[in-house]
């Protein structure tokens, strides 16, 4: 991978990542087109980009997690069933994001559930914010399982779990950021640690590159976000899911190949 395929995929990571479209998904189909999603870098790469992405939440919201003791405690109670099931399922997990085609029905699905999700919660459009209690953040936690399919997408599961608790979207939206701090975090350093030694010197520059480009990006998709969501809903990603499932599914029913 060279710093230009670094550079595209890390905004990619940084535009994606919090939006409902499912980062891994447009990874996936980025490094298929660019014709690198064979290199074990490149699934190496895609992990630990998100390191970035982590950081901006940190800074964009640095004061809110200097919260007391029961936020951390929240946290770690959403952030449970994906540990142990990502552990458990780390290899089909593995097997899931080689294939182009689960990405694409994901972002078929996914996006005709979003043209419904604003009917379905009325009240998430209302700006107002409500106590989270540990059930609501456990319930959050298994909503967020659900992005271990290539295209889901974690931002769109957590925020729908935080509606079905009387969540507003904007309060689902950031409880959703910061349940990424810990699962992203523990997803790209499970898969550094791992793929440690097939890392290369000059893989650890083009790395590091793309978590800097990574975090600049996802500042600025952060805070276009928020806003966008609070006024319009999901509607319009809903749409976007959809065109792009079935592009890909044309494509490769054309005979294209973007599969590994």
């Amino acid at each position: 991978m060279d710093f230009w395929q670094a550079f595209v995929l890390a905004v990619v990571e940084g535009i994606t990542e919090f939006l409902p479209i499912s980062s891994t998904g447009h990874m996936i189909i980025t490094s298929a087109l660019m014709g690198i999603n064979e290199a074990s870098f490149t699934k190496i790469f895609e992990v630990n980009i998100q390191f970035g992405a982590i950081l901006s939440v940190l800074v964009l919201y640095w004061r809110r997690f200097f919260q007391s003791f029961d936020f951390y405690v929240k946290l770690l109670v959403a952030f449970l069933p994906a540990a142990l099931i990502g552990f458990l399922l780390s290899d089909y997990i593995d097997q899931l994001l080689e294939s182009v085609t689960v990405v694409a029905v994901s972002l078929l699905l996914g996006g005709v559930i979003l043209l419904f999700v604003d009917g379905w919660f009325p009240k998430a459009a209302q700006d107002q914010m409500v106590e989270v209690r540990y059930p609501s953040a456990l319930t959050v936690g298994f909503f967020q399982c659900l992005a271990m399919i290539p295209g889901v997408s974690r931002s769109a599961a957590s925020i729908i779990g935080g509606m079905t608790q009387q969540w507003s979207r904007k309060q689902a939206a950031e409880f959703s950021f910061f349940l990424a701090v810990p699962t992203m975090l523990a997803a790209a350093g499970y898969k550094l640690l791992k793929g440690l030694d097939q890392i290369r010197m000059e893989d650890l520059q083009v790395l590091l590159f793309g978590n800097v480009v990574a975090f600049v990006v996802a500042m600025l998709a952060i805070r276009f976000f928020i806003t966008f969501l609070t006024r319009y809903g999901f509607k319009l990603f809903g749409y976007y899911r959809i065109g792009l499932g079935l592009t890909l599914l044309v494509m490769m029913w054309l005979g294209i190949d973007l599969e590994v």
